[in-house]
C-alpha cells in the first residue's frame, strides 16, 4: 500500500489547511520507503500503542492525537496524525458521537454540532443516552433547566464554545465553567468523546483488513 495515496484520502476527507494553527497534524515520522504492509489506527500514540503496533507487525501508526515531541524510538515507524482537521470535518470526531447516539445534526457551527429534537426530553433522559458511551460522566444544571430541546456537541476539550443551546456536551469541563455555565453541561470525558476516532481514520483510510485498531483505555480510574 503507497502510504501517501491513504493519507491523501484522509486528507480529501479532512483537509490538512482546516486544522487549528497551533496543531501539528500531518507527517510525524515519514520514513524513505513509500509503501507500508500494515497499519495500526489509534486515538493516542503512547509506548503501549507503538508496542502494539510492533507485536502486531504494523509498519505505521495513524493517530487523531499529533505528537509535539517524538521520542527517538518512535522514529521508526511512520507516524501521521489527523486532529483539529477531522474534528472540523463533516462527518467527523463530533458527528460520529452524535451518530452513536442516535441523533441528527441540525446545524455546525465550526468545530461545534448542533441537534435539534423534535421533542424535548429532560437532562436525566439526556445523561442515560450518554451514559451508554460515557459510563462515568458528569453534568451540571444549574439553572435547574427541566426540558432539553437544542443539544451543542464538540469532542475533546470544547467547553469554550458552550453557547446558546439548552445543554451542551464536551469533555475537559473546568470547575468555574461548569460554575457559571447557564445551560446544562455534560463533560462525558476527552478520552470517552474521541475514542470513535480511529474507526473513523480507518474507515475513510480505505485499508480495510490491512488495518488495526489500538487497544486503548481511559487513564483516568473510577
Amino acid at each position: 500500500m503507497n502510504k501517501y495515496e491513504i493519507t491523501e484520502r484522509i486528507e480529501h476527507f479532512a483537509p490538512l489547511e482546516t486544522q487549528e494553527s497551533w496543531d501539528a497534524s500531518g507527517w510525524i515520522v515519514d520514513l524513505p520507503e513509500n509503501n507500508v504492509n500494515k497499519i495500526m489506527f489509534a486515538l493516542t500514540v503512547t509506548d503501549d500503542v507503538f508496542n502494539q503496533a510492533a507485536e502486531q507487525n504494523c509498519d505505521m501508526i495513524i493517530s487523531h492525537h499529533p505528537l509535539f515531541f517524538v521520542p527517538l524510538k518512535y522514529k521508526s515507524i511512520n507516524i501521521y496524525c489527523a486532529h483539529t482537521n477531522l474534528d472540523r470535518a463533516k462527518g467527523g470526531t463530533t458527528d460520529l458521537i452524535i451518530q452513536k447516539l442516535g441523533f441528527k445534526v441540525s446545524a455546525s457551527d465550526d468545530f461545534v454540532r448542533v441537534v435539534e429534537l423534535e421533542e424535548s426530553i429532560t437532562p436525566k433522559e439526556l445523561r442515560q443516552k450518554l451514559l451508554n458511551i460515557s459510563p462515568h460522566l458528569r453534568y451540571v444544571n444549574n439553572k435547574n433547566i427541566q426540558k432539553i430541546k437544542t443539544i451543542g456537541f464538540c469532542a475533546g476539550s470544547g467547553s469554550e464554545f458552550i453557547g446558546k443551546t439548552d445543554a451542551f456536551v464536551t469533555g475537559d469541563l473546568k470547575f468555574h465553567t461548569a460554575l457559571d455555565s447557564a445551560c446544562v453541561v455534560y463533560d462525558i470525558g476527552h478520552f470517552e468523546s474521541e475514542i470513535f476516532a480511529p474507526e473513523l481514520l480507518h474507515q475513510i483510510s480505505g485499508v480495510k483488513e490491512k488495518g488495526v485498531i489500538a487497544y486503548e483505555k481511559n487513564p483516568f480510574i473510577y
